[in-house]
């Protein structure tokens, strides 16, 4: 059993879409053989005469909830992103899990991952999506009911990997060989062209940097938008897209600058030789 851990992003769409393995569908009904778990605290938000069976959209929506009722949560980076995505995959070799042996391996992560905690139901929410054979996805809302944003554990990643080879022991299902760890890449030190290529990197990062977290924020609030009635929330759902245009045009513009600086700079070539032809009178 292999645990990766996803980039995390603005929206759960992405992250649903790769765990189903197509698009996110109003019409497409996610039964709990699909959803195998989640966050405890969702059956106090779920009347008894409620449907259970949601669709893929309604789960999105649930897991973007927070961004509305908390506007100005973020970590302590002032980072928005807070939709953390980690998946598990078993060896081609091993079994099918059945559905309660999925929903536990989806708690045990959700622990080890720190989004969990043992006895606090009003936490972070989150799901776990079973729609591919051998194959688990975790998607979570990092900003819990009290709006202070949950940090994971530094060490999540080997938290995970440990908790992966228990599960593996429980189940009995294979386990994953590691191999010897490889060596270290000598870095040389950068330039004073590579320092400044690099802050304008971190600019445009499409994952972490801040234009990326204000295009995210304005997308999702043209989103939201778009969804209400009238002509005028259609107009400011459009120029909010622009905008986004925009910024993304930013973005790559200072990403071309960055790798230009980081260009070697062009070798002089001497110029050719010219051979004059002699004449016989």
């Amino acid at each position: 059993m292999i645990p990766r851990l996803h980039e995390r992003t603005h929206r759960p769409h992405d992250p649903l879409e790769e765990a189903l393995g197509r698009p996110v569908s109003p019409n497409e009904g996610l039964s709990e053989y699909t959803v195998v778990a989640h966050w405890p605290g969702l059956d106090y938000f779920t009347l008894d005469d409620e449907q259970k069976t949601w669709t893929a959209v309604q789960w999105a929506e649930h897991l973007e909830d927070p961004y509305l009722e908390h506007p100005f949560a973020a970590s302590q980076e002032d980072d928005r992103r807070a939709i953390l995505h980690l998946d598990v995959r078993l060896h081609p070799d091993d079994r099918e899990l059945t559905g309660p042996e999925w929903a536990e391996v989806a708690h045990r992560l959700a622990r080890a991952a720190g989004i969990e905690i043992p006895g606090k139901d009003h936490g972070c929410r989150w799901i776990a999506v079973h729609a591919q054979p051998g194959r688990l996805d975790l998607i979570a809302n990092l900003i819990p009911l009290d709006g202070a944003w949950h940090a994971p554990p530094a060490d999540k990643l080997r938290r995970l990997a440990n908790e992966a080879r228990r599960i593996e022991q429980d189940l009995h299902l294979i386990p994953v060989r590691s191999g010897p760890a490889p060596r270290p890449a000598i870095r040389s030190a950068p330039t004073a062209s590579a320092q400044l290529a690099s802050v304008l990197t971190q600019l445009a990062d499409e994952q972490a940097g801040p234009l990326a977290t204000v295009r995210g924020l304005v997308e999702h609030t043209a989103h939201r938008i778009a969804r209400q009635p009238g002509a005028a929330s259609s107009d400011t759902a459009h120029r909010l897209e622009l905008i986004a245009r925009r910024l993304h045009a930013i973005q790559q513009d200072l990403d071309s600058t960055a790798a230009h600086l980081v260009q070697p700079p062009a070798v002089a070539v001497p110029a050719a030789i010219r051979h004059t032809a002699h004449w016989s009178p």
